[in-house]
C-alpha cells in the first residue's frame, strides 16, 4: 500500500505508522500527558510551620542562636586549648588510644565551631528565611535601569525576609561567631617561630665561653688552627644528646679561620680576632644554612644551597648569592689558661633576617 507526500511523491507504508495517534511518525505535537519532557511547573507553595506560627519562629531563633553561641565558645576553648596544653601532653582517648592532647583539643574545638555556624546558617536559611521558589527568565548580560532597580529592589525584599533586622539575637551571634573564628588562624603564628626578643638576637656565647672543637667536643688553642685551615666550633655548655642542641647550635655554630695579618682587608676584623684567626657565625644569613666550603686561597667561605659567598678576609661581607648582609663576627681572645675564648656575644643577630632586625 502506498501514500503521497505532499509534493505527490508515493511511498511505502511502515509499520510504524499504524501506532496511536500522538505517537506515529508525521503525527502532530504530543500532549503535555504524553510527553516525558514536559515542564510539570513548580509544586504549590506549602507554609512551613514557622511561617504561621510566631512561636515556632521564636524556637528557631533560639535554636540558631544557640549554635552560633557554641561556635563562640569552641573557638575561645581553641585558643585556650592551643595557649594552656603543653605540645608534648599525650592523652588516652577511647577508642582512639594515646593521641596528642594538644591536637585533639584543637580539632575538636576548630571542628565544633566551624560546625556549629554551617548548622546554623542552614538552621536558619530553613525555617527562618523566605522559601519560596522564583523563576526568573535569562535576560542579557548587560543590565538595563529597570533590571538593575529590580536587583536593589530584590535584594532589600531578601534582606526582609530573612528578617536580618528583625532578628537581632540571631544576627548578633552570627556576628560574634563569625568575629572569633578567624581568631583560630591568628594563633596559629605561634608555630611560625619565636618572637625576635632573646631567642634569635641572643645565642649561648658570653664573655669568656671557651671555644669548643665541634668534632672533637675539646677547647681550641691557637696553635690547634693553622694558616690556611677552617675549624667548626660551638660554645662550651652545649651538650650533644641534650634536646635543646639543636635549637641552641642553630644560632651559636661558628666557624674559626686563620689568615696570615697581612691578608686580613678590615681592620676591625682583625682586631676582633687573634693572631690572625678569626671567628665567624657559619649559618648563612640568607635561609640559614651552614656556608662552610672553604676556598683557602681566595678566604671565601661558600655556602651550598645558594651559592651565597662571603669574603672572610674583609668582615664575611657577601660578594655573591642572595645573603642579605656579612656573616656575623664574634669576638675572641686566649684566656689565661692559653684557650680561645669568646669576649661576649655576636653584636648583630646571626643567621637569615626577620622583621625589625636591628
Amino acid at each position: 500500500m502506498s501514500t503521497h507526500n505532499d509534493d505527490n511523491t508515493p511511498h511505502d507504508e511502515t509499520p510504524g505508522e499504524h501506532l496511536p495517534e500522538g505517537r506515529g511518525h508525521g503525527a502532530g505535537e504530543l500532549s503535555p500527558a504524553d510527553d516525558p519532557f514536559a515542564d510539570p511547573g513548580l509544586p504549590a507553595h506549602e507554609h512551613r510551620r514557622q511561617d504561621i506560627d510566631e512561636r515556632a519562629a521564636q524556637r528557631s531563633e533560639r535554636t540558631v542562636a544557640l549554635l552560633f553561641t557554641v561556635s563562640v565558645l569552641a573557638t575561645i576553648g581553641f585558643i585556650a586549648s592551643y595557649v594552656a596544653i603543653p605540645i608534648d601532653r599525650i592523652v588516652y582517648i577511647w577508642p582512639f588510644g594515646h593521641v596528642s592532647g594538644l591536637n585533639f583539643a584543637l580539632g575538636l574545638t576548630l571542628g565544633l565551631a566551624l560546625f556549629c555556624i554551617g548548622a546554623g546558617a542552614v538552621h536558619w536559611a530553613r525555617t527562618l528565611m523566605s522559601d519560596e521558589e522564583m523563576v526568573d527568565e535569562r535576560h542579557p548580560v548587560a543590565a538595563s535601569e529597570e533590571v538593575r532597580a529590580q536587583v536593589f529592589e530584590d535584594f532589600r525584599q531578601g534582606v526582609a525576609e530573612s528578617q536580618f533586622g528583625r532578628r537581632k539575637l540571631v544576627r548578633n551571634t552570627m556576628f560574634g561567631a563569625l568575629a572569633l573564628v578567624p581568631l583560630s588562624g591568628v594563633v596559629l603564628l605561634r608555630d611560625l617561630g619565636p618572637l625576635p626578643h632573646d631567642k634569635l638576637r641572643h645565642s649561648r656565647w658570653k664573655e669568656g665561653s671557651l671555644v669548643i672543637n665541634e668534632s672533637t667536643q675539646t677547647p681550641l688553642r691557637p696553635e690547634d688552627i693553622p694558616v690556611g685551615a677552617l675549624v667548626q666550633a660551638m660554645p662550651e655548655g652545649l651538650d650533644p644528646h641534650d634536646e635543646d642542641f639543636q635549637v641552641e647550635i642553630a644560632k651559636a655554630a661558628v666557624m674559626l679561620v686563620r689568615l696570615e695579618p697581612e691578608d686580613i682587608k678590615d681592620q676591625r676584623s682583625a682586631d676582633w680576632g687573634h693572631e690572625g684567626i678569626l671567628c665567624y657565625s657559619k649559618i648563612c644569613t640568607h635561609i640559614g644554612c651552614p656556608a662552610t666550603l672553604y676556598e683557602q686561597q681566595t678566604h671565601h667561605a661558600l655556602c651550598p644551597c645558594h651559592q651565597s659567598t662571603f669574603d672572610l678576609a674583609d668582615g664575611a661581607r657577601v660578594i655573591f648569592g642572595p645573603a642579605g648582609h656579612p656573616l656575623p663576627q664574634l669576638r675572641i681572645t686566649v684566656n689565661e689558661d692559653g684557650y680561645l675564648a669568646a669576649l661576649g656575644d655576636f653584636e648583630e643577630p646571626p643567621g637569615p633576617s626577620f622583621w625589625e632586625r636591628g
